[in-house]
């Protein structure tokens, strides 16, 4: 049976972050139940014919789900086949998480968590409509080490409005004491349809400037490594053999399953994405019909691009035989001006059969990728 992972979509959150322009919604509580009976449904369907080497559960918020529904959906997880090495993670909001749902999930099969706190200054914690304190945080995380979890991911963000560098260094070395497995430093992104992108349109968000956001970048960098984590793709920092596996599977454009509303696959070459709206998606399930909203068959340039877009995230990048293997011909004769043109920026470095941005290339990352479209 052929290895594949496989990621799960919960769409439910207690109320939506300021931020977020994920696929997930407040308020739709009353569809939980046919929601979760229909993501088995389709778990089944797909999942059962392979062996699983990761799962990651995201939404949305997974934890919102009550104790009855998690157990429901893990142990329905619980029955298809696992590698023997395999990595498995929920993603936790601190205000959702109980003792009872840790110790549940630690029963069946998940070992790893990611829990997203953003920042632990509790004015910026609310500036972001997040739903608890820096101290419910605390709470949780040192609940999920007493019901014996031992790799954990926090999530932090920088870039907020109204946030210092001096807030995001406490953040940081806030975080490190607490010594996490993982942590996930990510720049805030002002999405379209999100509150944040209205106020921001408006003038109505105060953001750090460029110099400043810069400056976060790098106090990241220079504190996470002197506390022993070492940076592996350009938001990720890991202590050794800890990285995020599931991660690295789309990162080096490896096949995965997507089971749930707007929830996307890579099989075969084909990209699946999921009907979107809830509803819809329980209904097409229930009554055995797709919920396949959108399918692409990508073009073998389609690939070759995504392969170096989202490799180059990863700070050890592409290997060029791994290039060769996935596409029958060698990097050069795709790209050699373009990877030449940046060797020559100081953007890139080739050796030992990878290519990998510098460091000035992490910072002009956008531009550089964007010379990898074949179009």
């Amino acid at each position: 049976m052929k290895e594949i992972s496989l990621y799960i979509h919960i769409p439910f959150c207690k109320n939506k972050c300021m931020y977020c322009d994920f696929p997930s919604f407040a308020g739709k509580d009353n569809l939980r139940d046919r929601y979760v009976a229909a993501l088995i449904k389709e778990i089944k369907m797909k999942a059962e014919q392979y062996i699983i080497k990761t799962v990651f559960i995201g939404g949305g918020t997974p934890t919102y789900l009550t104790l009855e529904e998690m157990d429901i959906l893990l142990s329905a997880i619980d029955k298809l086949k696992f590698a023997d090495d395999y990595e498995f993670t929920v993603e936790c909001n601190p205000g959702t998480l109980t003792f009872e749902k840790l110790k549940l999930m630690k029963d069946r099969k998940v070992n790893r968590l990611s829990i997203g706190l953003q920042s632990t200054n509790n004015s910026l914690l609310k500036t972001l409509g997040r739903i608890h304190d820096y101290k419910t945080f605390e709470e949780n995380y040192n609940l999920a080490r007493k019901a014996g979890f031992d790799n954990i991911n926090v999530d932090l963000m920088f870039g907020l409005p109204d946030q210092k560098v001096s807030d995001w260094i406490e953040t940081l070395e806030d975080i490190v004491k607490l010594n996490p497995e993982h942590i996930s430093a990510y720049s805030l992104i002002i999405e379209e349809g999100t509150p944040f992108y209205n106020m921001y349109n408006n003038d109505r968000l105060n953001l750090p400037s460029e110099d400043d956001e810069r400056e976060m970048y790098h106090s990241a960098k220079r504190i996470l490594e002197q506390n022993g984590y070492h940076q592996y793709e350009i938001s990720n920092f890991a202590k050794q053999g800890r990285e995020c596996i599931h991660n690295e599977v789309y990162w080096m454009l490896d096949e995965y399953l997507g089971c749930g509303s707007a929830a996307s696959s890579y099989v075969n070459g084909n990209r699946y994405k999921n009907e979107e709206n809830i509803e819809k998606y329980i209904n097409d399930i229930e009554n055995d019909t797709t919920s396949v909203e959108e399918e692409i068959h990508n073009s073998l340039d389609d690939n070759m691009e995504e392969f170096m877009f989202m490799g180059l995230r990863m700070i050890r990048g592409v290997c060029e035989k791994t290039f060769e293997k996935k596409f029958g011909v060698k990097i050069d004769t795709i790209y050699k001006d373009v990877i030449d043109k940046h060797i020559n920026e100081k953007l890139l470095v080739r050796e030992n059969g990878r290519i990998y941005l510098t460091a000035k290339g992490i910072e002009l990352s956008n531009y550089v990728m964007s010379d990898f479209i074949l179009t």
